[in-house]
């Protein structure tokens, strides 16, 4: 999903472009902070799955909560993961009719997607956040052998709305400063470096 450039210019332009490009900053580390986190579950789950079946099938003694929590885990993977995929364009999309279209009709097109998702993201953190507190007020737990507060669960959908619908809206603004809807891979990068400088140093400070 992609879009011309058309720079805006003017003293205010340049400001509205700071502005927005620092604002794409934050959030590209919130996504890849969100990524990260999914990444890692990936892994955790794959080893708890193979601890599973060796301890089934080698010892005989099936590990029963590896199932639920996983299938809890695969939730959080997804939701989480969705935001950042969006913004590098990663996300399964059908170009048959875009790719016919010229500059403007591409922008039109990637505009009204990006509306959508920044709908789809509300909804999500709306009807998310109503089900996460009804399930806190209510105590209800999971079934099956852990029984966690299924509320704990339920927050992968809320957060993972809000992220993705913040990145769907930081695609509308680069879209309105000029810039293209999907970021670099360089682009990433530096998000990436920038939260691992972050956690090297907590005083933002760059040497002694």
């Amino acid at each position: 999903m992609t879009a011309s450039k058309h720079p805006v210019r003017g003293p205010l332009a340049t400001v509205a472009r700071a502005v927005v490009l620092g604002l794409d900053r934050i959030v590209a580390a919130l996504c890849w902070l969100a990524m990260a986190f999914s990444a890692l579950a990936l892994i955790a789950s794959l080893a708890m799955v193979v601890y599973s079946v060796g301890m089934r099938y080698v010892l005989n003694q099936p590990q029963t909560w590896v199932d639920d929590l996983v299938g809890f885990l695969l939730v959080a993977i997804v939701l989480l993961g969705a935001a950042d995929a969006m913004r590098r364009g990663e996300h399964i999309g059908v170009d048959l009719l875009t790719s016919r279209l010229g500059a403007l009709g591409r922008r039109i097109a990637a505009v009204w997607a990006l509306l959508a998702v920044v709908v789809t993201g509300v909804f999500f953190v709306v009807e998310g956040w109503e089900t996460v507190a009804f399930s806190k007020m209510l105590g209800v737990k999971s079934y099956g052998h852990l029984e966690v507060p299924i509320w704990i669960v339920q927050l992968a959908v809320p957060v993972g709305g809000a992220l993705f619908g913040l990145a769907a809206l930081m695609g509308l603004l680069r879209i309105a400063i000029g810039e293209e809807v999907v970021v670099s891979r360089g682009e990433a990068a530096h998000a990436a470096a920038a939260v691992q400088a972050q956690d090297d140093d907590p005083r933002g400070g760059g040497g002694r």
